[in-house]
């Protein structure tokens, strides 16, 4: 009697379904396995002097202290002198203390603290020890190579604020004044705990008015109205290029139209170098003073001027309680060919955030020009008030 022996096609047919289920099998699976997460870093830990711990995340080091972020106090300033060991797990730079901070490539490493010492342990290579004292900076490394390394686009970094205000008067006497302003400066590094590379500043104010007043009362044959009007622009651009910390040169325009002194357009042309005498978190001085070339076209009969002098000048700004914004600056302009041909400017302002980024401003700008149209005064006096919509 043979052997049974399985029909082919019944053998075919549990070859293929075998592979089926395979199929079935591991496109059901897929998602599971998508779903499996690598496991999360541990959160870096700061070990204090006292026994105390925290856990988190190090943000980054500044001299003798590290800002630190943690779930339960936020974000928090950690003196170094208090701190027993720190373990981080992110990739950071390390700068030593009075380093200059050049567009030099660095490899990162992992961070760990312990007997006054810093240890940067990189991928690859030996780990690197600074001791505390040394310290100048600790910075992720997606920070270093955005703000140090790269170069930012002409649009990376501006900051700064659009202010607009308007007065209008309906009666027997009519009229308006508008009023326009932009301000607008980028500092890169961007950051404000590295030391500066360059800025650049953009100013622009526009302020006009005009006021009809008719004749009270009207004569027979009718006298025109008299019409008064006020035309004040001013716009200038500087660039900045830090050599030190606190020391820059700069080249920089501006352009002035003022109907009030009868001056048609005014130019300046020039560079000059700079230094930054006060700077903290609170306030910034900066004092300047430049050589330069400068045009002023007058209303006829007024010759016109070229003159070579040298501005000297400061700007203050503090930030008060409240996030009240002080700005303050003053300007004096001498010629060097035509020493009558001096003027200065001095202007003041105060934001006063009220609801988000929008605050009310208000401030004054003073214009003396010593030479003015014949017919005009040499004072140019402005008080406005306004909306003020900060960009950033």
């Amino acid at each position: 009697m043979s052997a049974y022996q399985e029909p082919t096609h019944v053998h075919s047919w549990g070859i293929l379904s075998l592979a089926v289920l395979c199929l079935i099998s591991g496109v059901l699976t897929q998602p599971a396995r998508a779903q499996v997460k690598p496991p999360a870093p541990p959160p870096d830990v700061v070990v204090f002097k006292n026994g105390d711990q925290l856990t988190g995340t190090l943000v980054r080091g500044e001299g003798n202290n590290v800002i630190f972020k943690s779930d339960i106090v936020g974000e928090v300033t950690i003196s170094m002198d208090k701190v027993k060991e720190l373990r981080s797990n992110g990739s950071f730079i390390v700068l030593k203390k009075d380093e200059k901070v050049t567009r030099t490539s660095r490899q990162p490493g992992s961070i760990t603290f312990a007997d006054d010492n810093a240890t940067l342990t990189h991928p690859n290579g030996a780990p690197e020890t600074v001791p505390q004292k040394d310290l100048g900076y600790i910075i992720d490394s997606a920070t270093f190579n955005k703000e140090v390394i790269d170069n930012p686009g002409i649009w990376y970094g501006w900051n700064g604020s659009i202010t607009g205000g308007a007065t209008v008067l309906q009666s027997t006497s009519f009229g308006q004044t508008l009023t326009a302003g932009i301000s607008l400066i980028r500092a890169i590094p961007t950051v404000p705990f590295l030391p500066p590379r360059t800025r650049t500043t953009f100013n622009l104010l526009q302020t006009y008015g005009k006021l009809t007043q008719p004749t009270v009362p009207q004569t027979n044959p009718p006298t025109p109205n008299a019409v008064a009007k006020t035309n004040i622009f001013h716009t200038d651009f500087e660039h900045d290029k830090y050599f030190s910390p606190r020391m820059f040169v700069y080249g920089g325009l501006q352009y002035d139209h003022n109907y009030s002194q009868g001056l048609d357009f005014g130019q300046i042309y020039g560079v000059g170098v700079g230094v930054t005498a006060i700077k903290d978190a609170k306030q910034e001085l900066d004092l300047r003073t430049d050589i330069h070339y400068q045009r002023q076209n007058f209303t006829p009969p007024t010759p016109n001027e070229d003159l070579i002098g040298s501005s000297f000048g400061e700007a203050y700004t503090r930030t008060l309680p409240g996030k009240m914004l002080f700005t303050q600056s003053g300007t004096f302009i001498q010629s060097w060919n035509n020493t009558n041909a001096w003027s200065a400017v001095a202007a003041a302002g105060l934001a006063l955030p009220v609801y988000h980024r929008f605050s009310l401003s208000v401030s004054i700008l003073n214009n003396y020009l010593n030479n003015p149209a014949i017919g005009f005064n040499n004072n140019s006096f402005q008080f406005v008030s306004g909306i003020t919509y900060t960009l950033h």
